[in-house]
């Protein structure tokens, strides 16, 4: 009988975290953003049937990245549970950081249960409130740990980069057109530093609108819309170079201008000069020409 190859424990964890990342990191990523009236989700998805972003409840929605039939079997386990929670107690006793602790108690036994794989998906709860410092934004690794988020998240693909650049130019106050723009920049950049181009046809764009008179505040963008705000920032954009060159000519006018005006004022000084010099050789010549006479004057008489 052959003896079993032992595996220490942290080894075996090691393992199956290095496994479940891999995972995570195939699939395309998922940025949140807060922005002044609520938060923002945008997924790099070109497909219209599979969502990552998605409704839980009122105030709470859904992002995942991953496996997508594992993290689709969570959100209905979540939606199913805020249901029973809010008929139970109260609506308003439905947030995101229950449903947060259900999906880590979850993702935690999976993850330590040597019975089966890791699950291959990295979740984001997020809930607005009735102002900016009442959001919460909750992420969820595949271990189950709980990571408390501000102002902006990403997951899945290119993570570490995402994020990175996003805490550079993230600022409180934006916009829904600019946190939206961030969001697509973020995501079009290459871990080789190079940028792509993603239009509406490749985004899913999702948000919690605080502003909206619904008791549900989850909203999709959609068609038109979408194409309307990523064409409004695209053409700012594009219009601040054109008013740096007509800045730039309007300054080469006025410097020649300038010029025109000056060459003008020295010819008029080089005419003033000339016309001084003609005044006084004529004093010489009338002041010769009456000497003369007056000499002659004095030899008549004489």
């Amino acid at each position: 009988m052959s003896t079993p190859f032992y595996v220490s424990p942290q080894q075996a964890m090691a393992d199956r975290a290095e496994y479940a990342r891999k995972g995570i990191a195939r699939g395309r990523s998922v940025v949140v953003l807060q922005y002044t009236d609520g938060v923002v989700f945008v997924a790099e998805n070109p497909s219209r049937a599979l969502h990552k972003v998605s409704e839980i409840y009122d105030r709470i929605a859904f992002a995942a990245v991953g496996k997508y039939n594992e993290f689709e079997n969570l959100r209905i386990g979540g939606v199913r549970y805020a249901d029973l929670r809010g008929y139970t107690y109260d609506r308003e006793d439905v947030t995101a950081r229950g449903l947060a602790n259900v999906y880590a108690q979850t993702l935690g036994t999976i993850f330590s249960s040597a019975a089966e794989k890791p699950y291959e998906v990295e979740l984001i709860v997020a809930e607005v409130g009735n102002a900016p410092e009442d959001d919460q934004i909750y992420r969820l690794p595949h271990d189950g740990s709980i990571v408390d988020e501000h102002g902006s998240v990403a997951v899945g693909g290119n993570a570490d980069q995402i994020s990175s650049y996003l805490d550079q130019h993230h600022r409180e106050g934006m916009t829904l057109g600019e946190a939206l723009k961030l969001a697509v920049e973020s995501l079009s950049r290459d871990t080789n530093g190079g940028e792509r181009t993603l239009t509406a046809e490749h985004l899913e764009v999702a948000t919690l609108d605080r502003t909206r008179p619904q008791q549900r505040k989850f909203k999709r963008i959609l068609g038109r819309q979408l194409s309307r705000l990523l064409d409004e920032h695209s053409g700012a954009e594009a219009e601040k170079p054109a008013e740096g060159a007509a800045g730039d000519a309007g300054s080469a006018e006025e410097s020649a201008g300038a010029g025109e005006s000056a060459g003008k004022g020295k010819g008029a000084n080089g005419k003033g000069a000339n016309g001084k010099g003609g005044s006084g050789a004529s004093d010489k010549e009338a002041s010769g020409s009456a000497g003369s006479s007056e000499g002659s004057e004095e030899s008549s008489e004489e």
